[in-house]
């Protein structure tokens, strides 16, 4: 520990007797570990914002669509693959919650409509139209009052249950429970209000109202043929053997042959997980050349500034070795400077490349996340940096001869 503690301290202090060469060291090395911080912070951040998203969906949830361009191959002479397909109906839906395997199944139709309450009014708000069973894979929370009843969604009937965003700005201070709001010109009463997760994107932030599906189907205009399930395998089903049993019985009320592919998409978490990762490979390798070049650019300062550093300490090394140093101890010491040098700068890249993330974060919907091993990783490199380009410089110093070292002036 001695001889570290000792190069590590030299080292420092040739930072404060050459402030204007350290620089270069510094700042590629900082720059370098500032973009593997930042980017990788955001790419964090998204993994994590997705997985809490999914997560609140059920461990066990998957998607059942009419088209999900996710894992299709695009034709590039057919812009509307989604045409070919028949839309999802409710009569599937019954048919699947039926199945032994399944525990219940989440219809979803979308729409956007004007929200007012007296003389206040929130223009293109997003209209969701699910059944009774929507706050088990939404998750977040409803209070005060209550979600939807079955009873309630099967008569269609005139309740809606909006999202915490409407209530501020309907209602301000006011309770909103059992007060009236119009959507699409049509009295609805208010039975709850929803606090949502936070989303990937800061869509929770968004104003949202949730009503029964038939109420929906019956009142409001919206756009057909985008009806979509989610489906909650029972408690002792694995999902695969789900998904199985929901093809299956899907395939057979759409008649399709065997050689027929399935003309409607069922989707895991994972697929997204897989999805999005693929869709971040571009920016991770560029986040990797990025910051290689910067902690090149520290690498080529890193042997500029300990050979100077030989230069200058010639005699020194001549009295050491005069002393009984070794070729290893000095070549340790200079090793343990040119890593010193570098990690100063990856420890300033890490402190700026947090703040700027961190920043972004706090200033958009874009999520960050940094995590312990992108902290370790980006001190490892600096350093890693510092011992691979003082190599050459540590051994120039180790090879010097004693006699010739101390007639050096």
């Amino acid at each position: 520990m001695t001889p570290m503690l000792e190069g590590a301290g030299i080292a420092l202090a040739s930072l404060r007797a050459h402030k204007a060469r350290a620089a270069l060291t510094i700042l590629g090395v900082a720059i370098g570990v500032m973009v593997v911080m930042v980017i990788g912070a955001l790419i964090s951040g998204f993994d994590k914002g997705l997985t809490d998203m999914l997560e609140s969906l059920g461990p066990k949830t998957f998607y059942v669509g009419r088209y999900w361009g996710g894992t299709q191959a695009e034709d590039p002479d057919d812009p509307n693959p989604w045409r070919r397909r028949p839309a999802l109906s409710v009569d599937e839906a019954v048919r699947l919650e039926r199945l032994p395997s399944i525990a219940f199944v989440v219809v979803d139709e979308n729409a956007s409509a004007d929200v007012e309450f007296e003389n206040k009014r929130l223009s293109s708000v997003s209209i969701q139209g699910r059944d009774a069973d929507w706050p088990k894979v939404a998750g977040g929370d409803v209070y005060p009052g209550r979600s939807f009843t079955h009873v309630e969604d099967k008569a269609n009937a005139t309740v809606v249950v909006i999202n915490d965003k409407v209530a501020e700005h309907l209602f301000g201070r006011l309770d909103p429970i059992g007060r009236r709001v119009k959507i699409a010109g049509l009295p609805y009463e208010v039975i709850g209000v929803y606090h949502p997760p936070t989303g990937l994107f800061g869509e929770g932030d968004q104003p949202e109202v949730l009503i029964p599906y038939g109420t929906l189907v019956k009142y409001v205009p919206y756009w057909q043929g985008w009806m979509d399930f989610f489906v909650t395998p029972a408690e002792n089903v694995s999902v695969p053997r789900a998904i199985d049993d929901v093809t299956v019985a899907m395939r057979a009320m759409r008649g399709l042959r065997p050689s027929e592919p399935n003309n409607f998409d069922v989707v895991t978490q994972e697929k997204y997980l897989e999805v999005f990762n693929s869709s971040t490979m571009m920016i991770r390798v560029l986040m990797i050349v990025l910051s290689m070049v910067g902690l090149l650019v520290g690498g080529v300062g890193v042997v500029a500034i300990m050979m100077i550093s030989v230069t200058e300490r010639t005699r020194e090394i001549g009295v050491r070795k005069a002393l009984g140093a070794t070729r290893r101890e000095i070549l340790w010491q200079f090793l343990i400077e040119a890593a010193t040098l570098t990690l100063v700068g990856g420890a300033i890249g890490m402190v700026l490349g947090a703040l700027i993330a961190f920043g972004v974060a706090a200033a958009t919907p874009l999520p960050a996340h940094v995590p312990l091993v992108s902290v370790v990783a980006a001190l490892f490199a600096a350093a890693a940096t510092g011992l691979l380009f003082g190599i050459y410089p540590a051994s120039k110093a180790a090879r010097l001869d004693p006699v010739e070292a101390l007639r050096y002036e």
